[in-house]
């Protein structure tokens, strides 16, 4: 039940950021559902395999490599999913900021034990 929770509550994260930023469109709840699928399955499966590639850069930049991780892992899911566009990469960057403090936030105030 908690999966569920979380899964609603990033597509609802996704349908805040055009209002946040007009740079980045996602069409419909349905598109969000998916696209919040699709950023779990990366960012569980891809993301690790990526962090300890990069490992020596994210070293030597004191971790603000990251970001940079985040914001093309953002970006390719933006080009593989129809309905969900992002302008660029900096849009791509600032969006998984964003889009991670939004979901942080929400999933702290309703999913409280």
């Amino acid at each position: 039940m908690r999966l569920l929770a979380t899964w609603l509550i990033n597509a609802l994260a996704l349908l805040a950021l055009p209002y946040l930023m007009h740079s980045v469109s996602i069409d419909s709840f349905g598109t969000a559902l998916i696209v919040a699928v699709v950023l779990g399955f990366v960012n569980t499966i891809i993301r690790p395999i990526l962090l300890i590639l990069t490992l020596p850069v994210t070293v030597l930049t004191m971790g603000l490599f990251i970001f940079v991780i985040n914001g093309l892992m953002f970006w390719g899911v933006a080009n593989l999913v129809d309905g969900f566009h992002v302008a660029g990469f900096w849009a791509a960057v600032g969006g998984a900021l964003l889009y991670s403090v939004i979901s942080w936030t929400l999933s702290t105030l309703l999913l409280q034990k």
